[in-house]
């Protein structure tokens, strides 16, 4: 039997929920064995807040009640951070690899590795993003994708470690899972409003800024579809250099 190495799968319309199942699905391939990297790309297919695990967000009724109020639902993911906001015009990245073998991990390299990739994609489009921090935006993080200071890009990560038994002599494999949410073409003011709204109902004081964000649609005379937005990270992630590790 043939083992199928890679794989990229891409949803133009999906409900979060399902995308969180593929992306779960996709991490089961790999611990079996089936892959050792995988792409997918998926826009949302409703508005939804996902929440981070944990006792920071809960999820009462009464901010149930004033999220529907806003026309939003509510998803929880299995990881932490803040709220984020999905809708349709933003695209949702997902890259699962097997780090190479014997190397050591390091977080700021697999972020460095993964934005690069995102970068080459902006490239394409003709804009030039830089990568760092991005004060009031939501879920805010080292490794945003800000063009002209501006966010449009928010990742995040996860490290799996596998064939990590009780044996002493059985190599621990280490998985990155790299995730990317990209603003396409959507209203900042809109898409703010609920986490504003969870940030107020959890009694965090952070504060969220409109003016912060910026959709990639802002910067372009003619916005791609879709599809085309699709084939383009598809290239960027096809054509990405090789991950060359070092002290971080």
């Amino acid at each position: 039997m043939t083992v199928t190495q890679k794989t990229i799968l891409r949803y133009p319309s999906l409900s979060v929920a399902s995308a969180f199942e593929k992306e779960q699905a996709l991490i089961h391939r790999v611990e079996q064995g089936e892959l050792n990297e995988a792409l997918l790309l998926w826009q949302p297919d409703a508005q939804t807040l996902v929440l981070p695990a944990g006792q920071k967000w809960p999820q009462t009724p009464e901010l149930r009640r004033a999220l529907s109020s806003l026309g939003w639902q509510v998803q929880s993911r299995r990881t932490g951070g803040a709220p984020v906001p999905q809708l349709p015009g933003m695209i949702n990245v997902s890259y699962l690899t097997v780090w190479p073998a014997n190397t050591p991990y390091h977080i700021q390299t697999a972020y460095q590795y993964f934005c690069t990739i995102l970068q080459s994609f902006f490239h394409q489009l003709g804009i030039t993003t830089t990568v760092g921090d991005t004060p009031g935006s939501y879920c805010d993080g080292d490794y945003n994708l800000n063009i002209a200071g501006k966010k449009v890009v928010g990742t995040a990560q996860r490290i799996l470690h596998l064939g990590a038994g009780a044996d002493a002599g059985e190599t621990k494999q280490t998985v990155m899972l790299a995730q990317a949410c990209l603003l396409i073409d959507a209203d900042c003011q809109h898409i703010v409003a609920p986490v504003s709204l969870c940030n107020q109902l959890c009694g965090h004081p952070e504060r969220i800024e409109a003016e912060v964000h910026t959709p990639l649609s802002a910067h372009l005379d003619q916005r791609p579809t879709t599809e085309q937005l699709f084939q383009l990270l598809t290239q960027a992630f096809v054509a990405r250099p090789p991950l060359v590790v070092g002290k971080a």
